[in-house]
Parts: C-alpha cells; sequence; structure tokens
C-alpha cells in the first residue's frame, strides 16, 4: 500500500521488493491512493496487479474515504499479509484493517520525531503500531521514536540500493543533490554554503535534482545570492538515478532522514560524497574520511567548509570516491532481500500457503 508511484525511496523500494517477491511465485497487488493518471516512476512487474483508489484528497473527510476504500479492497482480495509504509498511512492501514484475517507489516520511512505530525495522530500511531504483527524501521536509531510497547516487535531493514551500472566518468566538475525541494532537504543550506565558496571555484556549479513546494523560494534564493547558472534547479531526472552521470560530487544537506536513498546510490556509483551527519542513515552508510565527508546538521559553514575542502584536494576525492562502493555493497539488494524474507516468514508462518506451483499463492500487497 502507498500514496502514489513516483520518484521517492519509499515507492522505490516497494517495486523493488514487488519485483523480488514476484521472482519468488507471489501474488503481488500494489494499492496506491493516487489515480490512473498519475505517473509510475519506478517500474513494477507485469504480474503485479495495481490497484489504484483514487483518494489523494487529504483531510477528516479524505482520510475516512482513503480507510473505506482500502477496507473494501483488502476484502475483495483476501491478502494474507498487507505491507504499508509510511507514517500516516501506517495508521490508516491499522483502521482498515481492524477485523480482517491478515497479517500487517508497518513500515517507518522517515524520521518520526520530525514529522510534526498532531499529537492526536502521535496518540494514536502508539495504540496503532500495538496491533502490526511487525514494524520495520531503516536504521537502528529510529527505534528511539517508538514507545516501549512495540520495541520487541521491530525489525530493523535498510534500503536496498542498487549500483547504477551507466555511471560513466563526469568530467564538468559538477555538485549534485537530489530530494523533494522542501525544508526537510536542506537545500537552502546548501545554496547559502556553495554560495559562499563559488567565487574560489569558478569551473564548479551546483545542480540540485527534484521537485516540490520551496521551488521558487530557492529560485529566489539563488537569484539574491546572484548565482543563477552556477546553481541550477534541473527538476526530476527522466531516468531513475539518471543524474549521476552528470555529477562528480554528491551531496546530501537534509536537516533530517529516515534513510536516504539517494547518498546509498551516490555511494554505490563511486561518487565523492558530503553528507549531514542528521538523524537518520548518513553515520550508517559513511565512514567520515574513509568513504565520504560527514559535517554537522544545520551548518552553512561547515558545509561550506567541505564544499571548499573536496573541491580543492582532487586526491582526496579520489580516495573517497574508490572506497565508496564498498560502503554501499553493505546495502546490496541481495543482502537486504533475504532480511524481507525472513520478516515474511516469520510473521506468516501461521497463514504458511503454498506457492503459485502447488496450490493457492501467498499474496503480499506493500502499500504506503
Amino acid at each position: 500500500m502507498v500514496s502514489a508511484l513516483g520518484a521517492g525511496g519509499a515507492e522505490r523500494v516497494i517495486a523493488q521488493l514487488a519485483q523480488h517477491c514476484a521472482r519468488l511465485g507471489y501474488t503481488i497487488s500494489v494499492i496506491t491512493f493516487d489515480s490512473a493518471d498519475d505517473p509510475i516512476y519506478h517500474d513494477l512487474p507485469d504480474s503485479v496487479r495495481l490497484r489504484r483508489l483514487n483518494c489523494r484528497k487529504g483531510g477528516f473527510q479524505g482520510n475516512v474515504r482513503r480507510i473505506t476504500e482500502l477496507r473494501g479492497t483488502l476484502k475483495q482480495i483476501k491478502p494474507d499479509l498487507l505491507i504499508s509504509f509510511l507514517t500516516k498511512n501506517n495508521l490508516l492501514a491499522s483502521v482498515a484493517t481492524t477485523g480482517l484475517p491478515l497479517k500487517w507489516i508497518a513500515c517507518e520511512r522517515n524520521n518520526p520525531e520530525r514529522q510534526n505530525a498532531h499529537p492526536a495522530w502521535n496518540r494514536m500511531l502508539d495504540i496503532a503500531y500495538r496491533k502490526a504483527d511487525a514494524i520495520v524501521c531503516q536504521t537502528s536509531g529510529v527505534t528511539r521514536c517508538f514507545p516501549a510497547s512495540v520495541q520487541d516487535g521491530i525489525s530493523v531493514i535498510p534500503n536496498p540500493i542498487t549500483p547504477v551500472t551507466s555511471k560513466a566518468a563526469a568530467s564538468g566538475k559538477r555538485i549534485a543533490a537530489v530530494g523533494r525541494l522542501d525544508w526537510q532537504k536542506g537545500f537552502d543550506n546548501l545554496i547559502d554554503a556553495f554560495s559562499d565558496v563559488a567565487p574560489d571555484h569558478p569551473e564548479w556549479s551546483l545542480d540540485i535534482w527534484g521537485s516540490g513546494t520551496e521551488q521558487s523560494a530557492l529560485q529566489k534564493q539563488i537569484a539574491e545570492r546572484k548565482m543563477v547558472g552556477r546553481i541550477n534547479l534541473r527538476g526530476t531526472s527522466d531516468q531513475p538515478g539518471g543524474w549521476v552521470d552528470e555529477a562528480d560530487l554528491f551531496v546530501l544537506s537534509s536537516r533530517y532522514e529516515g534513510f536516504p536513498n539517494v547518498l546509498g546510490e551516490a555511494l554505490a556509483a563511486g561518487l565523492t560524497v558530503i553528507a549531514t551527519d542528521c538523524d537518520f542513515g548518513p553515520k550508517d552508510m559513511v565512514t567520515h574520511g574513509q568513504d565520504g565527508w560527514l559535517v554537522p546538521t544545520e551548518s552553512p559553514h561547515a558545509l561550506a567548509g567541505a564544499l571548499d575542502k573536496l573541491m580543492s584536494d582532487e586526491p582526496l576525492r579520489r580516495k573517497l570516491a574508490h572506497a565508496a562502493p564498498a560502503a554501499a555493497a553493505r546495502f546490496a539488494p541481495e543482502h537486504v532481500m533475504k532480511q524481507w524474507d525472513e520478516l515474511i516468514d516469520q510473521v506468516t508462518k501461521q497463514r504458511r500457503l503454498k506457492r503459485v506451483q502447488n496450490h493457492k499463492p501467498r499474496q503480499v500487497h506493500p502499500a504506503e
């Protein structure tokens, strides 16, 4: 279950999980709240049934409709297991599955402490998560965000990182940053940091890939810093990971994360990376000075210093880039999907069904 199938990290994991389970012979449905004309950024196998509920409107009435449509769909397809992704969707899934004979795995994909959710949502989530047969977090740090009553049901499974095979050696001295154009990603700090050191590095430029509500504000900031032409808002890349081919250096400037897929993709592609040491994820992925560079969160000055150092020091960039793929190899799909297999088997052991080649296939339904 997922809100939509756009370019986000949760959507990528859903596509990878669906592909993996389909290869194992499971019957897979992906349930979304979006409509048929919304874009699908990550490919799904032909065998996966996509069920789009066309109820993206929020608010109380919108959420009531989502719960009603989701519950009706689950009654119709009778899955053995529902996997829901993202905080609010986990709450909706908890209500929609009440009394239904299925197992439920809830997946937290961000930092719950920084979501600015209404206190009522948090109270309801505490109750909802007690119903889950398992809760999946991406890093061990995220587990502190959950009440003691559910700690025994938490599994830590990182995102699978697939290496980008098309990476060519870029030579244009371009910096890439990737993500939604919103406050969480800290692009305002990155623009200030790059602007401070750009005069000393006239051959370098900064590309910010993504779309979002802060686009106009960021474009205004670029103009005010007189960086038009040096800092470019590139929009969403045509292909997943397509931004890698143009990058020499990657920067993650986030104020908070759950597990930054783009950082893993940059490491796997052999890029030099700079990342804020935010909660959660970067410290689990990067060893400072060995395979990447970590800087304090909310410090444009520190970020500017890291940019200046790495833009100036080509041998250091090469050293970090050479070690980067090994850092990402810990999150290779074959390792991560084995953890998902073990969890799914554990959760469904009381409802174990035979595979397609025998009788009725097990049904796994990713949801956001």
